[in-house]
């Protein structure tokens, strides 16, 4: 019984990362540059979005809105004029805890990847499930609220390691909880060594300036990157 259940969760990430691949080439044929933003829910993803992605110079950037039900966040981020798609994942039983890459290929056709330079896929809030399906993104970033607690690398290391760049964001509330930046830190570089970090607050503004220079860069680096 033990054997049926590993073969069938392999032949579910085989079946995933075959999709992605193709999502992958969509991308990469419509020159759209894809990040797959993942975090707990409530870590603050939509409102670090809303604060950078008004004000991205001449990327032009679209997002897939990844919610299990409803499009509160949706609403919110298309208020700043740029695409917006909702993707739920509420097909009964409470729903899909994470996007995959057939649920984004679904979509595909409700996007407008001709007229993008970057999307941003805002994955389904929860710790385990995104890390373990890519979707065909480019790059991974993990959103860490300090109103978690430090201990979230050691006890989710797959998200953490799944992550080219951690944003640590709600730094506001340092004052206010229990909370030791330089152990998470610690404990991130355990999980993941190296690890790119910035460290904002999406309520005050600190440290969005760093991030938006970051996604303002990522198309042009991507396409450093990629083999000719």
């Amino acid at each position: 019984m033990h054997r049926v259940k590993v073969r069938v969760v392999e032949d579910a990430l085989d079946a995933n990362a075959t999709i992605a691949a193709a999502n992958r080439a969509d991308f990469d044929r419509a020159g759209v540059t894809v990040v797959n933003l993942m975090s707990a829910p409530g870590a603050g993803k939509t409102s670090v979005l809303e604060r950078v992605l008004g004000d991205l110079g001449g990327i032009r950037v679209g997002v897939l809105e990844g919610d299990v039900q409803g499009s509160l966040d949706a609403d919110r981020l298309a208020s700043l004029h740029i695409p917006v798609t909702q993707l739920n994942t509420d097909g009964g039983f409470g729903g899909e805890c994470h996007l995959d890459a057939n649920m984004v290929r679904s979509a595909l056709p409700s996007l407008p990847l001709e007229d993008l330079d970057l999307l941003v896929v805002e994955n389904v809030g929860n710790l385990v499930c995104p890390a373990e399906f890519r979707i065909g993104e480019d790059v991974r970033i993990m959103v860490s609220s300090i109103a978690e607690g430090e201990d979230k690398p050691l006890k989710y290391p797959l998200m953490f390691r799944a992550a080219e760049l951690v944003l640590v964001n709600k730094i506001d509330l340092l004052p206010h909880v229990d909370f030791d930046l330089d152990r998470f830190l610690h404990h991130l570089d355990a999980v993941h060594p190296g690890v790119p970090h910035m460290v904002m607050s999406a309520r005050t503004g600190e440290g969005l300036d760093a991030f938006r220079d970051w996604l303002v860069e990522l198309p042009a680096r991507v396409r450093r990157e990629v083999p000719a």
